[in-house]
Order: structure tokens, then sequence, then C-alpha cells
């Protein structure tokens, strides 16, 4: 009995110290993680599922294509994928076009632009495509009351000599802050990661969110209810500040998976995959 109540104690004392060891996301277990290397997997990550078999990609500063930078579009986030379909999101530090670079399930790639709305930031933090592989969700960086909607490029929109348009939107009902990744875990719910180093919005910095469509993408806005679940796990041999990246749900078997990026030199060592399955 002792010794049990000595490792309960020490149980609890890690908790105490340890940096995200005492949170845990509403919904969702903890089943392991895997270093994120900050080079090339320290964007995101999506799980591509084909004929010739699946493949998980992750994207980060150094997957940039040279010649993509050159034309100056200098930062890649969060892509996703269905149906064999999978798309990467560019932006410019300028106010010029994003950038959607589209993979088939053939192997080709197609570059589409998209010119910015009048009120649209110029951010392109994500890509989350939907089941169906009709739709994109892409993401702006801040503090934002909306996810915007645009047809699938190679999909819906096929045409790469035209603007990809802007369809519609997910109306959220609760403000969110630096999304960094979303992904559809089925065709009316996404489960998103969010960076918000501030923690008034929820309650928590770096939470996980459930957004749940009131029906689902058809081009027309839509109302999405937001569920903050909790803090995302920030644990690391560094302290300071983590950063929450891209996410990705696994459908073979249910796994989901978030980037969390660590403080200081520890980025290098210690950053880490999440995976949690319900």
């Amino acid at each position: 009995m002792r010794r049990t109540g000595i490792v309960l104690a020490l149980v609890v004392l890690l908790a105490a110290v340890v940096p995200g060891m005492a949170d845990a996301v509403t919904g969702w277990t903890t089943v392991g993680s895997d270093n994120a290397r900050p080079l090339d997997e320290s964007q995101g990550l999506a799980t591509i599922v084909r004929p010739s078999g699946t493949t998980i990609r992750y994207t980060g500063i150094s997957t940039v294509p040279a010649d993509l930078a050159a034309q100056g579009w200098s930062h890649v986030g969060d892509p996703g994928s269905a149906q064999g379909w999978y798309v990467e999101p560019y932006q410019r530090d300028d106010r010029g076009a994003k950038l959607f670079r589209v993979q088939a399930p053939d192997g080709t790639w197609t570059d589409y632009k998209h010119n910015l709305e009048s009120w649209e930031a110029n951010n392109n933090s994500f890509a989350a495509v939907s089941p169906d592989a009709r739709w994109m969700v892409a993401g702006e960086y801040g503090t934002m009351d909306r996810l915007l909607v645009h047809p699938m490029p190679g999909v819906a929109f096929t045409d790469p000599g035209q603007n990809l348009p802007y369809a519609s939107a997910i109306r959220l009902d609760h403000q969110v802050r630096d999304v960094q990744g979303c992904d559809f875990v089925s065709d009316t719910r996404l489960m998103c990661s969010s960076d918000d180093p501030d923690g008034s919005l929820f309650g928590t910095t770096k939470p996980l969110l459930q957004v749940d469509l009131a029906g689902p993408l058809s081009g027309s806005d839509v109302a999405g209810h937001v569920t903050s679940l909790g803090q995302l796990p920030l644990e690391s041999g560094c302290s300071g500040n983590f950063e929450a990246e891209g996410i990705d749900f696994d459908e073979r078997d249910n796994t989901l998976r978030v980037v969390v990026m660590s403080p200081s030199v520890c980025i290098a060592f210690d950053s880490k995959t999440w995976r949690f399955h319900q």
C-alpha cells in the first residue's frame, strides 16, 4: 500500500510539472505520438487513400517546391485529401492570389489560383476536402467567425486557367482564433486545431475544436456549431511557446493526428504528431 501511495503521488506530481500532461481532450483518447521533424513535418499532414496504396504526406517549410517559392508562394499550410485527391494550400507575403496545388488520384499535379475577395485575409492556413471531394474548406488566420468554401479544384472546378471562385462560408456560432488545420470526420463534422495563444475564447490555449455543420456542404452558407474539446497535449523538454499545427483524420482506423511543435531548441528534438482515438 505504501508503494502504491508513492506511485500515485509521483503521478500527481508529474501531472503538475509536465506541461499538458494534466490536460486531456474530451471524447478522444491519446494513444501515442510520433516525432515531427521541423523542416518537412511542421505544417500539417493528410492521409491519401488510393487503390495503389495509402500514404500519409506531411508539409513543412522545406517542402515548398522551388518553382513556387520563386513565384512568390513562400508558405505551405496543412494539406487535405479525400477520394484519392490531395491538395496543398499556399500563400504569399503580399495581397496576391492564393494557390492550391492539387494532385489527382492518377498522380498528376495541377495548380489552381484564387484571387482574394476584398474582405478576405491573405492567409491560407489549411485545405480540408469534403468526403465526397466536391468541396474544399480553406482557412484564414486570426480571429474569425467563418471558414471559406470553394468548389474542389480538379473535381468540381476543372479549369486551372480561370480564377478558383469563392463559393460560400461556414458561419461559425463562436469565434475561433489562429486555426491551423481542419479535417472532415464526416460530411457534417470537422475537427480543427487552433494555435490560439490567448485562451480567452474557450478558456484554454491551443484547443482542439469540433465544428458541427447544420448540413452537408452544398454551395450555400451553412451554420457551424463550435465546441472546444480542451487543450492539445503540450509536452516537451523545453518550456515556452508551443505551436499547434495541422490536423488529419485517417478514415482507415479513425485515427486523429495533430502536429504540435515544441518551444525553443526543442523544436528539433521532441516536436510531436499526436495520435488520438475516439
